[in-house]
């Protein structure tokens, strides 16, 4: 078995193809932009070595950088995890390399997060933050560094942004649970972020176009992304109380939805759109489990392809706009949501 020769550096590899190191560099950026017959050459090196480039150390080097920050708040959440994926197959087919880095819901690690992306000099970031936990002045030293853009939250106005419209989503799925039965209930969460009380106020307005009053039940929790143990335990407590005001629950998001229902099957209760059901249970979002809950839920599908896709495009127009010392607007895009009717309401 022939055993691969080994370099530790560039110049050492360099020197094994017999090209000089920006030669060798120049084809690491770009194939394509040397000679045939060098790039037969160092490709026939590489086959036959151990050597891989040290990209990051490469970079550091670089004007821009072929790197691009990705900071959100959880990678366990298959929301997420779902525009994540997008954004980074995206990012990849157009010649970056995604960085993720989770935040845990934390702020201190969400300011390390950037503080990270900072000294890796990335070209850009796509950054869904905490919100109201997120440490402004640290987003203001990204911003000021790099071009940023926001999506599914924003930390305030000045930042582009892409994002569900709460406005139109909650009207769409008000209106569909007042025509179809009972007028909704609304279970809200924890303000973590600003789609909290946006939609909340698009509850509130959307209950009053259709001309029946609110009725919102706050959630007990502070600060907390434990969504589905919330919704739990304020349908358990209201269950065992008697005191769930009406047979028709909105949910703040699926997650909260999930663990209203679990709660609802705990207690006995069955959920459903058919006659002989006790609850009607829906959502927003239309999170990747959605589907497969018993019963199917009932929710409002964000817009995960296009928030991914036009997130990239801002990001990447924002970067040459930088590149040619031009100033970008803070331009907001906000996706419609989908009404999907399953079998929870």
């Amino acid at each position: 078995m022939t055993r691969q020769a080994s370099h530790k550096t560039m110049d050492d590899f360099a020197r094994a193809c017999g090209v000089s190191r920006p030669t060798l560099s120049k084809y690491f950026d770009d194939p394509g932009s040397v000679k045939a017959s060098t790039r037969e050459r160092i490709e026939l090196a590489l086959a036959a070595s151990d050597y891989q480039p040290n990209l990051f150390a490469r970079n550091l080097n670089r004007k821009r950088t072929r790197h691009i920050g990705i900071i959100v708040p959880s990678m366990s959440d298959p929301f997420y995890a779902e525009v994540v994926g997008r954004i980074e197959l995206r990012l990849r087919d157009d010649g970056y390399w995604p960085i993720l880095i989770a935040t845990h819901s934390r702020a201190d690690l969400e300011a390390e997060a950037v503080r990270t992306l900072l000294a890796l000099k990335v070209a850009g970031a796509v950054v869904a933050p905490l919100g109201h936990d997120s440490e402004r002045g640290t987003f203001d030293r990204l911003t000021e560094a790099i071009p940023v853009v926001c999506f599914d939250s924003h930390i305030g106005p000045g930042m582009p942004f892409v994002g569900n419209n709460n406005g139109q989503s909650m009207s769409v799925i008000v209106e569909y649970l007042c025509r179809s039965g009972e007028p909704p209930l609304f279970f809200d969460i924890p303000h973590v972020n600003n789609n909290s009380p946006e939609r909340l106020n698009s509850y509130i307005s959307a209950m009053q176009v259709q001309g029946h009053a609110p009725e919102v039940i706050a959630c007990p929790a502070r600060y907390c992304w434990d969504f589905e143990r919330a919704g739990y335990e304020q349908m358990q407590a209201m269950l065992a109380r008697g005191s769930l005001p009406g047979q028709t629950v909105l949910c703040a998001n699926d997650r909260m939805a999930f663990g209203a229902m679990a709660a609802a099957f705990a207690a006995g209760r069955k959920v459903g759109r058919r006659r002989d059901s006790d609850l009607r249970i829906a959502g927003h979002d239309d999170h990747p489990l959605s589907r497969y809950t018993c019963p199917p839920l009932t929710t409002m599908a964000q817009d995960v392809s296009a928030m991914a896709g036009r997130s990239v495009e801002m990001l990447l127009a924002r970067m040459d706009d930088a590149d040619e010392g031009r100033e970008s607007a803070a331009e907001s895009v906000i996706l419609d949501a989908t009404l999907v009717m399953r079998d929870s309401a």
